[in-house]
């Protein structure tokens, strides 16, 4: 019954993490020890940008496999797994399906139009704690007085631009600061980090305007003020998700001390450092528990070395991405013909581009879309990016252009309360939603995306199809002579 999947909810609820009164006050307002003699040279504390991406890797493949083992046993509720920064599970790929990922919060709809919170300057009078000074400090002054963050205060420092927005009052800013500890998970003897990536590191820990643990809670996906070239120059996003042992941003990092707040913002401590996300090729490559049959696919076909050549020329990227169980469903028949003849291998190659859209980027709850250029031949330098914009019933559609020649998906998003629903050609369910990457977003699927036929309609997500009736849906994109399979170099221009 529907009504199960509210029971891990309470568990969820629970395992928040509070801290203490006490606690709360030194992390906001200890302001006696000097930082610079509290911590050493943090040249010992911050790895380089590869080791830092390196780790990511464990970290994400850790966490959304295990997410996706865990979750089909709660009936479609997607939780977070505790986990340590460079720690790693053992993970068998699961045949769950998942229907919803999002806690039982209300709150808007996922596009209604609403932008993020830029009312004047939050002047602390709440959530101080019962201390009469919280509301004097800025977030720049809170984050320097405690000694729970003299770390990454050290690192702000030697930015002046993001000193001086944290301690501007003229707008709002939420911070995520890991505290000192986050830092000790850090391998010695590192060499120095470049400039370039610490800032953008910082960067990627703060987002414009006001988000208390409420908000967080009623929303997916938060822009911060990490300006992404990948995206064609859009915030670089953070995702957040309530699971059974607290709020996990990206997974892997908990808020372990939320809603500090102070006159030009409000501060959220985290257990573990926030690293800005690889791109969406790299991230698929990490995870070969979930996608090693997607990563062969892309192989055999060439379009990983050609995705690779071209990945400079996007601006966004959404992919769709089948997990082995996925492939395991069509059947033994069409896996054997897709991967073992070489007929197969161009239905394969059309089967992988109906997974992919180029140049917009659809979270759960925000859409990137198609930025034209000047370059384009219109003369309009247009950003099609929208953070809200939904029917009062929360819904939000879109129809992608895939590289699947004219094939378009018809995205579905649902939001009830707090829980959100994407639905693919109004059958296929996203299991995990919104794998944050620098190029764009990755939705998991456990079902191969089929074209639907012009006479027999949409495949059911999840049946076995056979080679023949394979062959006729994609027949129209691949043939002998090749006409008909639409160049990989020929992607970027035709959307």
């Amino acid at each position: 019954m529907r009504y199960v999947k509210v029971l891990p909810f309470a568990a969820a609820a629970s395992a928040i993490v509070i801290p203490d009164e006490a606690t709360i006050r030194a992390l906001a307002t200890d302001k006696a020890q000097d930082v610079d003699d509290a911590v050493s040279s943090w040249w010992h504390s911050v790895p380089s940008a590869d080791e830092l991406r390196t780790s990511l890797g464990d970290l994400l493949s850790s966490s959304l496999e295990a997410v996706e083992h865990k979750a089909s046993k709660l009936h479609g509720y997607i939780p977070d797994i505790e986990f340590d920064l460079f720690g790693n599970e053992d993970y068998e790929d699961d045949d769950g399906d998942h229907d919803h990922d999002g806690p039982p919060h209300r709150g808007p709809p996922p596009h209604d139009g609403r932008p993020p919170h830029h009312r004047p300057p939050h002047r602390g009078h709440r959530g101080d704690h019962g201390h009469h000074d919280i509301s004097n400090l800025t977030v720049y002054q809170a984050i320097s007085a405690s000694n729970y963050t003299t770390k990454f205060a050290k690192l702000v420092d030697e930015f002046p631009d993001i000193v001086k927005a944290l301690n501007s009052t003229k707008a709002n800013h939420t911070v995520f600061a890991p505290i000192d500890r986050a830092f000790d998970k850090i391998p010695e003897h590192h060499k120095k980090p470049s400039k370039e990536f610490l800032e953008k590191l910082l960067e990627y820990h703060i987002v414009p305007g006001y988000f208390p643990a409420g908000r967080v809670l009623a929303g997916h996906t938060f822009p911060t003020l990490l300006k992404e070239e990948a995206l064609g120059g859009r915030q670089q996003r953070l995702r957040i998700q309530l699971g059974l042992f607290g709020l996990r941003i990206n997974f892997y990092s908990k808020i372990i001390a939320p809603n500090l707040t102070f006159k030009n913002g409000i501060v959220h401590g985290i257990e573990s450092i926030l690293v800005p996300p690889p791109p969406a090729q790299k991230i698929v490559e990490l995870l070969p528990g979930s996608f090693s049959t997607l990563l062969l696919a892309a192989e055999k076909t060439g379009l990983a070395d050609k995705a690779k050549e071209h990945s400079h020329d996007l601006t966004g990227l959404t992919i769709f991405a089948p997990t082995n169980s996925a492939f395991r469903r069509l059947g033994p028949a069409a896996n054997a013909f897709l991967f073992n003849s070489e007929r197969g291998l161009k239905y394969l190659k059309a089967l992988l581009k109906y997974h992919i859209v180029a140049n917009e980027t659809l979270y759960s709850d925000a859409y990137y879309g198609h930025k034209k250029h000047d370059g384009d031949g219109d003369g309009d330098d247009e950003d099609k990016t929208v953070e809200g914009r939904a029917t009062e019933n929360g819904h939000f559609h879109v129809d992608l252009p895939t590289l699947l020649g004219d094939r378009r998906l018809s995205i579905d998003i649902a939001r009830w309360y707090g829980l959100i629903e994407i639905k693919i050609n109004g059958f296929t369910r996203v299991a995990v939603q919104d794998g944050v990457a620098r190029d764009g977003v990755i939705h998991t699927l456990n079902s191969v995306l089929i074209p639907p036929h012009e006479q027999k309609g949409a495949l059911p997500s999840g049946a076995e199809i056979s080679v023949e009736d394979l062959v006729e849906r994609l027949e129209g994109f691949v043939s002998d002579d090749g006409q008909g399979d639409v160049p990989v170099a020929d992607w970027i221009g035709e959307l």
